[in-house]
């Protein structure tokens, strides 16, 4: 891992942080005329824009950098989610949370750990912005029209640092989405993550 790379713990619902985010998704969404607008490269070479949300039950983005190991050791796990939920009609990206990475280095970086889902440049940061996202990894649930649902945890299999459980016994982020699919309020909209933070930019 970069020595420069730095833990961090995610705020709760309630942390000043989380609502000071949530006025900046406010001010983006205003910013940009209205609803979602960008047009990001994935690791293929590939554009995606929010025209591919259209007529999805949700959008699932995974905030992700190369060098943070406890994100890293999440990659089968959010392999494993897209699987059971892509049918579903939900889209699923990971997200490249840190500008200062190559982009060659991102390549390769989602070749090496088999991804099967669009990992995207995001060099200005729009979708850490949007979401408010401040850990990898983080979880963020959205609808077709770029509101959020869910931001936080995958499962609480990551303990603290260097603490894992052998299996999660909460999942969190599949509970959220089995309740934006049956048309529910999720539950815990916020959940605290464990990881490593993303450098914003100024």
């Amino acid at each position: 891992m970069d020595a420069g790379a730095k833990f961090a713990v995610s705020p709760t619902r309630y942390d000043g942080i989380v609502i000071s985010r949530l006025l900046s998704l406010a001010l983006f969404y205003f910013a940009a005329g209205g609803p979602v607008s960008f047009q990001l490269s994935d690791t293929h070479g590939a554009l995606h824009t929010p025209a591919e949300w259209a007529g999805k039950t949700a959008i699932v983005l995974f905030f992700v950098t190369t060098d943070c190991p406890i994100g890293n050791s999440y990659v089968p796990e959010m392999n494993r989610i897209r699987e059971a939920y892509a049918s579903r009609g939900v889209l699923f990206y990971a997200v490249q949370a840190e500008p200062r990475t190559a982009e060659a280095e991102v390549v390769r970086y989602a070749r090496e750990y088999h991804y099967s889902f669009p990992l995207l440049l995001d060099p200005r940061q729009v979708l850490v912005r949007l979401t408010g996202a401040t850990i990898t990894p983080q979880s963020a649930i959205l609808s077709p029209e770029g509101k959020l649902r869910y931001l936080g945890r995958i499962d609480n299999r990551t303990v603290d640092f260097g603490v894992q459980r052998p299996r999660a016994t909460e999942q969190d982020l599949r509970e959220a989405l089995d309740a934006v699919l049956a048309g529910k309020p999720v539950p815990h909209e916020f959940t605290k993550s464990i990881g490593c933070a993303i450098p914003h930019l100024e």
